[in-house]
């Protein structure tokens, strides 16, 4: 009796560990069969080519959503934006804020288990920034292409390339077109604990801007019940730029995932 008393607590241990490495695995997966709300707060200081003292801070909210059984996944991002200019004659602060342009794109996932998943899909992106300092003022599509690999429970790897090319909206501003890839990488430290690098590279190919920030953070990722909260600090740091960009970024946030029973 003993002994089957104690297979039995081998049994649930193993289960309960494996259960726990899944869990922390899928924990950075954009394409993870789970619905997730996510709230990402990014501050850029130093801005480049612009007045000392002048600074961005945007606030993500991001909502994803799978559906048909996790073959098919709607991601959506609305950003409310602070940008403050220093003024030049007075050293002065003036800051603008408001919601930025919203985007979403959809993503088919052509491969989707338990190693890896890989979606591609069209993206849309909306001129509603209530302010023309936040915005593009243009309507935007193109395509996301997202891929996340965890055949390993101590690393895990993948990025989110989009593309967006402006279609239409006021004629007055200027033509659009944004590249970002956002290559990131997981090392897991155990009970939930990891380090992250996941900054994401732009490039304004319509004025030939670009900003490549490099990155390390840590994160911790906590279940409760079936809610699984993913929190993260990143310091980011531009080794290659153009134009008026953040030379230095501090992300932090958490993803929540509602986990299937």
């Amino acid at each position: 009796m003993k002994r089957y008393l104690v297979a039995l607590i081998i049994l649930a241990n193993s289960c309960l560990y494996t259960q726990a490495q899944s869990l922390e695995k899928q924990a950075n997966n954009p394409l993870a069969n789970m619905t997730s709300l996510n709230f990402h707060n990014n501050y850029g200081s130093k801005l480049t080519n612009a007045p000392s003292g002048s600074y961005i801070n945007t606030m993500w909210t991001r909502l994803a959503m799978p559906f048909a059984d996790g073959k098919f996944l709607i991601r959506a991002s609305v950003p409310i934006t602070t940008l403050g200019v220093s003024a030049l004659e007075n050293n002065n602060v003036s800051s603008k804020n408001g919601l930025g342009d919203i985007n979403a794109f959809v993503s088919y996932n052509f491969i989707a288990n338990s190693d890896k998943t890989i979606g591609v899909g069209p993206l849309v992106s909306a001129p509603s920034a209530t302010n023309t300092a936040l915005g593009s003022g243009k309507w935007q599509g193109g395509l996301a292409l997202v891929a996340f690999f965890c055949e390993s429970s101590l690393f895990q790897y993948g990025g989110l390339v989009t593309w967006q090319k402006s279609f239409a909206g006021n004629k007055n501003r200027a033509n659009a077109e944004l590249l970002a890839v956002q290559p990131f990488a997981m090392v897991q430290l155990g009970k939930g604990y990891y380090v992250r690098s996941a900054s994401t590279w732009s490039f304004d190919l319509a004025s030939g801007g670009y900003n490549v920030p490099l990155s390390l953070g840590a994160g911790k990722v906590v279940k409760v019940n079936n809610v699984a909260f993913n929190f993260f600090i990143e310091p980011q740091y531009s080794v290659l730029h153009s134009g008026i960009q953040s030379q230095f970024q501090f992300n932090m946030g958490v993803n929540i995932q509602f986990i299937k029973n």
